[in-house]
């Protein structure tokens, strides 16, 4: 019974196809808006995470200068972190897999008749750790080079490229602002940052002789501390804290005059925002669903009036109001199980397509589609039920009298 109720309604969408297409593009556009929206919204967030754990796993960083703290005014005093208190750190911080000190300056670099300005920065082995940063030729200062404040650097890959293309640099000497430095490696690359930022436009050297030869002072930019997995950042930027207080002198009623950012909970309040309004635009974009449902209710009740006759002779020959229902809903529901499926197909090429031209991951969610094509169902059952029941309810003698 129900497989011949399916095919007298798909003899029905096949007998009015102009009719059923308008009927069902609103749920086409309710449906691939959703699917669209999400798919999009999935890849930003993933492109978030991306970028940020780009920076390091587990990271830690420290800054000079007191936290910002709403409606206060900043410091105008600031206190520079020192090799001091990065030797504190080292000497008495536990749970951490890497600790290392870094300063940066943007610097023009020169090779042969080529010159770039880079971002100089001078630190030392725990770099590579903390940040996640691979050597992919050549190798990493050796711990004298790092003591010493050798003349030696590593380049990042668009400072590669710039100098030597596709060649191998190891062994070439670039001159960094007014000193002249070894390369021995190259940086993997990382690309770009969410922030549009150029992260292989980078030159890598000892922390002390970026000190002495480049910046002209003992200052540290930042401290980078990477957490052993099994201690929680929260933990350990506590020990972070309780030192660099005892080592800085600061009074217990003073406030910090340094900073300690935690980047997994960063990377998880962005992600939790893009989440947020990934599901907002989901929302708006359902509401062409609701569109949709009340078109397919308006076209189902021009069906009924259009099908009167036809409806009492099937009364009139013994069929039951359950009978003509049910043709009815199953018609609304085929209709909107087409919409929902060209609707998919629509969403995920959009999304596919705008996925591409913003660089993010293109990132189907199973649920949503699922979801989606099950309420383009339950759209066309709830807004065919009036219709239907109306259908079902004519009486046979008025039916065929209808002219």
């Amino acid at each position: 019974m129900l497989v011949e109720t399916v095919r007298l309604a798909l003899l029905s969408v096949r007998r009015n196809v102009l009719r059923s297409f308008l009927t069902l593009l609103g749920i086409v556009i309710g449906v691939a808006a959703v699917i669209a929206m999400i798919t999009i919204g999935n890849g930003t967030t993933e492109k978030v995470k991306s970028d940020i754990s780009k920076l390091g796993s587990n990271l830690l960083v420290v800054r000079s200068g007191r936290p910002p703290v709403p409606g206060s005014e900043p410091s105008s005093v600031t206190r520079q972190l020192k090799d001091e208190d990065v030797a504190a750190l080292v000497k008495h911080l536990s749970g951490a897999r890497a600790i290392a000190a870094a300063s940066q300056k943007q610097v023009r670099v020169v090779f042969g008749t080529e010159n770039i300005t880079a971002g100089i920065t001078g630190t030392d082995t725990g770099y590579f750790v903390a940040r996640d940063w691979k050597v992919v030729s050549g190798r990493e200062f050796s711990d004298s080079e790092v003591r010493n404040g050798a003349g030696v650097c590593l380049l990042g890959e668009t400072v590669r490229q710039q100098f030597f293309g596709a060649g191998d640099p190891e062994g070439a000497a670039v001159r960094v602002g007014k000193m002249s430095c070894r390369v021995i490696g190259v940086l993997e690359g990382k690309g770009f940052s969410g922030f549009g930022q150029d992260q292989d436009n980078i030159v890598l050297m000892p922390l002390k002789a970026y000190q002495r030869r480049i910046a002209g002072n003992r200052d540290v930019d930042n401290i980078y501390v990477s957490a052993e997995e099994r201690t929680p950042t929260s933990v350990l930027q506590t020990r972070i804290e309780d030192i660099l207080r005892d080592a800085r002198h600061i009074a217990p009623d003073r406030e910090n005059d340094f900073s300690v950012r935690d980047m997994t909970q960063i990377a998880d309040a962005m992600a939790s925002t893009t989440t947020v309004m990934t599901g907002m635009l989901g929302a708006l974009a359902s509401v062409s669903l609701l569109v949709g449902g009340i078109g397919i209710m308006n076209i189902m009740l021009v069906s009924v009036t259009e099908r009167t006759r036809e409806i009492g002779i099937r009364l009139a020959i013994g069929a039951q109001e359950k009978h003509i229902l049910t043709q009815f809903l199953v018609e609304a529901t085929v209709l909107s199980l087409f919409g929902g499926l060209i609707g998919i197909v629509l969403g995920l090429a959009l999304a596919g397509a705008a996925t591409s031209a913003l660089s993010i991951p293109f990132s189907p969610s199973l649920t949503v589609i699922l979801l989606a094509a099950g309420f383009s169902a339950a759209i066309g059952l709830a807004f065919g039920f009036f219709p239907a029941l109306r259908g079902a309810r004519l009486d046979p003698i008025d039916a065929l009298r209808h002219e």
